[in-house]
């Protein structure tokens, strides 16, 4: 009697937890993206490189490989998907570092060499595929920096300099001078990611002293305001039911915007993606990125087309590029 009871309680176990397999699977089955497998970067394989993007193409410059930090700079063909090498950055070689275009030019700065935090700048002009010194940066040398434009107007914030970050500055590329701006009243960070949509720009996710950030940010250049979203985290016993199962709290994502939409996607130890609505201020899951799970990695859109690329897990590093159909069906057979 004893066994046949173990027997039935195994069993009922058991089908419990193929049940809940099986429900999870469902889960996934159900969300909606598609990943496309594009050419791969022709450069080394690295993480915490940064990028800008020009019209049709996408520059992305320097990281670490594990073993060097670089300062070379790739340029992708979007439209014919293929890679060419460019003027080499004007810096020293470096990770973390942060990046804009403004004007019809790249801007990189910012970032850490193996023994230094950097505040040196740098603009890249395609056309003459040079590069030229600017003003260093106003605050204080740091890497992990947030770097955005929106609106005609360009920023570095956040990051870390041996202690955590919130302050803003904005760069006028005509006077060449940085100018110290309003900060947002959240919590310190490094690690963040910032996406635009219509003229505003939206700072999600980051770590501070080891705690992942929910806060969500809105700003708007024309009035120099943020405003704090919805958070992107909560707990079930409070009043924010409307997101009690999302899971997108995290550092070293990557972000995008597509068709008025935000996209984060990865970060440390995830592969998920999550698509923002600025109209509802609500994030809905989409399909997990199809390549292995990475940190550090970049991402940036093109003409309303969503790229993702590069990055590390532990010691391995990755030199592959993804392409993200957010309305179209998941396939397993194309890649």
């Amino acid at each position: 009697m004893i066994n046949l009871k173990k027997g039935i309680l195994f069993a009922a176990l058991f089908s419990s937890l193929f049940f809940i397999s099986c429900s999870n699977d469902d889960d996934d089955d159900d969300l909606v993206g598609n990943w496309i497998k594009k050419s791969a970067f022709d450069g080394p394989a690295r993480s915490s490189a940064t990028s800008f993007v020009i019209g049709d193409y996408a520059y992305v410059v320097g990281g670490y490989t594990g073993d060097v930090y670089l300062k070379d700079l790739w340029v992708y063909n979007s439209n014919g998907d293929y890679w060419e090498q460019k003027a080499d950055f004007g810096g020293i070689g470096r990770s973390s570092a942060s990046s804009f275009s403004l004007n019809e030019k790249g801007y990189v700065g910012l970032g850490y060499d193996g023994t230094n935090k950097l505040k040196d700048f740098y603009q890249y002009d395609p056309s003459a595929n040079s590069w030229t010194q600017k003003t260093d940066f106003a605050g204080t040398a740091r890497y992990a920096a947030v770097g955005f434009q929106v609106g005609g107007k360009a920023y570095f914030g956040t990051g870390y300099d041996g202690n955590y970050l919130k302050d803003f500055y904005q760069y006028d590329d005509q006077a060449n001078t940085w100018t110290l701006v309003n900060g947002f009243s959240g919590n310190k960070r490094r690690n963040a990611t910032v996406f635009t949509i219509a003229d505003k720009a939206y700072l999600v996710t980051g770590v501070n002293n080891g705690v992942y950030q929910e806060d969500f940010w809105e700003f708007d250049p024309a009035t120099d305001v943020w405003t704090r979203k919805r958070d992107i985290d909560k707990d079930t016993d409070d009043d924010y039911s409307y997101n009690d199962d999302y899971a997108i709290v995290r550092s070293n994502a990557s972000s995008f915007s597509m068709n008025g939409l935000g996209y984060v996607v990865g970060g440390e130890n995830i592969k998920t993606v999550w698509e923002y609505n600025p109209s509802t201020d609500l994030w809905t899951e989409r399909t997990p990125m199809e390549g292995a799970t990475r940190t550090d990695a970049v991402g940036f859109a093109i003409n309303n087309r969503g790229f993702y690329m590069l990055g590390r897990i532990g010691s391995t590093y990755f030199d592959d590029a993804w392409e993200f159909k957010p309305l179209d069906e998941q396939s397993d057979d194309d890649n």
